[in-house]
């Protein structure tokens, strides 16, 4: 099951909220951690305070936010933000995988995704409504012990995000790449989104996809502190979760095993898909595991990249909305949720 959250409110109100909702995982199943430790060691480094010095001052709403996530989850502010920013230390390779398909479909616009995390917190995330007193209304994918923007979501504004992880071998000081995923949260455009992601400058490095109700267009977009790489989609593709497009060939990365069988799984599935993407042929592709080792649904206890597939997102985006439906197993055949986002044509 997935916990459904309303919040509302002002930055602190919501990120109270999430702390409350998450406190219990956090201290059992994610304080524990060597990579949560390890991160906490670095709290009051240099980097680490160029990071929150960046964040206070470009996106102080966010840094509220952060400020209720650690009251509400009763641990140190300092402990919290290196947990937000566990893509932008080298160190300790950070979670958070997953893999998207996007394409047109007959309805308009397809976005389907896998949200890939910590086994451990199957049962402990939440699909969260949030209504904030600033910014633009949102519905995500939440994780404890971290604020929105990094895994998937659809806006008021008929704008769909979906977030996969990068492993960029440098990571300089920069604005964490999460807040930059919170950031196009409140976009009211593709370009928006796009323009948030692109900020620089940035720590770590994330793989988004973005469309919006009302056009057919979809982005693939590979954002990294060296610069970031649009690419406009034609035909039915997907993404794992490493940097496939040309312009950012000159970035070292760290491409995992199964990062790189997902992605020659999805290109060879959607070989057969040339023009349009049914939201039945998606999903079937996002739970494929012909790969047994390496599978695209990824359930096994001893997963090298130590990630399970969570939750599966389907987005299909009209001229007047987002109808979403959200899956928590593989052979499920009635959505855990689902929902309508209307807006103006």
């Amino acid at each position: 099951m997935l916990a459904r959250l309303k919040l509302s409110g002002s930055a602190h109100d919501i990120g109270f909220g999430l702390g409350e909702f998450g406190r219990e995982a956090v201290h059992a199943k994610l304080r524990p951690l060597p990579l949560w430790q390890w991160l906490a060691s670095q709290a009051g480094t240099e980097k680490a305070q160029r990071m929150e010095a960046l964040v206070r001052q470009h996106f102080p709403r966010y840094w509220q936010e952060l400020e209720g996530l650690a009251a509400g989850l009763h641990l140190p502010l300092a402990e919290v933000f290196l947990w937000n920013c566990r893509g932008d230390f080298p160190g300790l390779p950070a979670v958070d995988g997953c893999t998207t398909v996007y394409g047109r479909t007959a309805q308009g616009t397809l976005i389907a995704h896998n949200e890939d995390g910590l086994p451990q917190l199957r049962g402990d995330c939440a699909l969260v409504e949030v209504d904030p007193d600033q910014g633009v209304a949102f519905t995500s994918f939440a994780y404890p012990g971290s604020i929105p923007g990094h895994t998937f979501a659809v806006n008021a504004h008929g704008v769909v995000a979906t977030v996969n992880n990068l492993r960029p071998t440098e990571i300089p000081a920069g604005v964490p790449r999460q807040i930059l995923g919170r950031a196009s949260l409140d976009a009211r455009s593709v370009e928006e989104a796009i323009a948030a992601v692109s900020f620089q400058p940035r720590a770590g490095a994330f793989h988004h996809a973005f469309g919006q109700a009302g056009s057919a267009r979809v982005v693939s977009v590979e954002a990294s502190a060296t610069g970031t790489a649009v690419v406009e989609i034609e035909r039915p593709s997907g993404h794992a979760n490493h940097i496939v497009h040309a312009a950012l060939d000159g970035v070292g990365q760290r491409i995992t095993d199964s990062s790189a069988a997902r992605q020659r799984q999805v290109e060879a599935r959607l070989a057969a898909h040339q023009d349009e993407l049914a939201p039945a042929q998606a999903l079937d592709i996002l739970r494929d595991t012909a790969v047994a080792d390496l599978p695209i649904y990824r359930c096994a206890a001893d997963d090298p990249d130590d990630e399970n597939t969570l939750a599966t997102a389907v987005f299909i985006l009209t001229p007047t909305g987002v109808e979403w439906s959200l899956h928590t197993g593989a052979a499920e055949e009635t959505p855990a949720a689902t929902g309508v986002v209307s807006v103006s044509a």
